[in-house]
This record gives structure tokens, C-alpha cells and sequence, in this order.
């Protein structure tokens, strides 16, 4: 069963950049989620990195119009299960093995698998994977290895995450094989902690509108 990559695609271009999250207290994940969608980022990805992961993506799913919080770091096929059971509207995934992609094959809740080298690129476009994550996006080589990662690989269109900030988002965001990319100088830990609302709404709306 191959990517569904209109679904995917329409939340990969709902606006430029995707916010990376870690949120270790659910009860801000909804003011968080508010500021977010407020500043014109409604596709969230909140990390399972911490062990209330799945419950803020469950609150913001239920409390916030407009947002469409993803589940992000997810390694194999119980933390898929366990992602679409809390009701993540995507699946983010560093990289990709068999099993994760034999798991995504079993739900509608897509899945955007990270790749980092033209092998990775090339066995993802034989699962049937045409929207990709590209990872670790400025430790692998930055834009300039993408643009060149892209053109023999003409298929695949790319969220680049990892080590992106607000001045080196538009370098990627003018490659035409680039639909979005993952950031998380948004809304980062401390922002977060410290309730930070109307800082990290002030970032999403200078970051919706990197590609105006």
C-alpha cells in the first residue's frame, strides 16, 4: 500500500513551516497548539519524546480548531498504533525500516518518513513514498545537498528538519523539490515551559509567511 500522498501533501503545504515540539507538560499543549494555529501554523508535530507525548496530542486534537497535530519521532509500528489511537492526524518518522512502512500500511493516518541519502530516497519511492522528510536536514549536508540530492530524484518533495531556523528556512523553501519545512525555534522547550504565548505566536506568524 503506498503513501497516501494527497493527504499528506495537504498538510505539508498548510503553511511553509511545520513545528517540532517537545512537551512535557499536556496542559500547556493546548494554549501552545491556540498560539500556533493563532499565528497561521495549524500542522503540528508534537514528538514522542516525552511521556505525555500522546496526551497532548489528544488535547489538541480535541480543543483547537483549526490545528492538525501530527505525532513526530515515531520509530516502529506500537508507537504508529499508539499515535493514531490519540488521534495524530500524520506520522513523522525520522528515517524508515520495513516494519515501520508494513505499519503504516495498516491505517489511513499517513506517514512521512525521513531520508537522508539518495539509497534512503530511492527504497522509499519503491514502498510507494513520494513526500518525504529530510533528516537531519543542516547536519546532512543543508540545502545546497538537497538541491542537488533532488535532481536525479525529481519525485520526491521534501519537509527538511533538523537544524533549521528562521534565516536558513528560506534557502530551502526556494527549492522547488521543498513543500514545507520542520522548525523548532518556534516554539523550543523553554518557550514552552515559561508559557511563552504570544512569543511563539509571533514567531508562527513571521514563519507563515516566509513563502508570502
Amino acid at each position: 500500500m503506498a503513501q497516501n500522498i494527497e493527504k499528506i501533501e495537504q498538510i505539508m503545504c498548510a503553511a511553509p513551516v511545520i513545528p517540532v515540539l517537545i512537551v512535557e507538560d499536556p496542559k500547556k499543549a493546548v494554549p501552545m497548539a491556540e498560539a500556533l494555529v493563532r499565528g497561521g501554523l495549524p500542522a503540528i508535530e508534537i514528538t514522542l519524546r516525552t511521556p505525555h507525548a500522546l496526551e497532548a496530542i489528544d488535547a489538541v486534537n480535541e480543543h483547537v480548531e483549526g490545528a492538525i497535530a501530527g505525532a513526530g519521532t515515531v520509530l516502529n509500528g506500537g508507537q504508529f498504533d499508539a499515535a493514531v489511537s490519540a488521534g495524530a492526524r500524520f506520522v513523522v518518522s525520522p528515517g524508515a525500516t520495513r516494519s515501520l512502512l508494513d505499519a503504516a500500511d495498516e491505517h489511513a493516518v499517513p506517514l512521512l518518513p525521513g531520508a537522508a541519502t539518495a539509497s534512503e530516497v530511492m527504497f522509499l519511492l519503491e514502498r510507494g513514498y513520494e513526500r518525504l522528510k529530510f533528516f537531519p536536514a543542516e547536519q546532512a549536508g543543508g540545502a545546497a545537498y538537497l538541491k542537488s540530492l533532488s535532481s536525479p530524484l525529481a519525485a520526491a518533495k521534501f519537509c527538511p528538519t533538523g537544524g533549521i531556523s528562521l534565516d536558513k528556512a528560506p534557502d530551502y523553501l526556494a527549492l522547488s523539490s521543498v513543500l514545507c519545512v520542520g522548525g523548532s525555534w518556534i516554539a523550543d522547550p523553554k518557550a514552552i515551559a515559561n508559557e511563552d504565548w504570544s512569543g511563539i505566536e509571533e514567531r508562527a506568524r513571521a514563519a507563515s509567511q516566509l513563502r508570502d
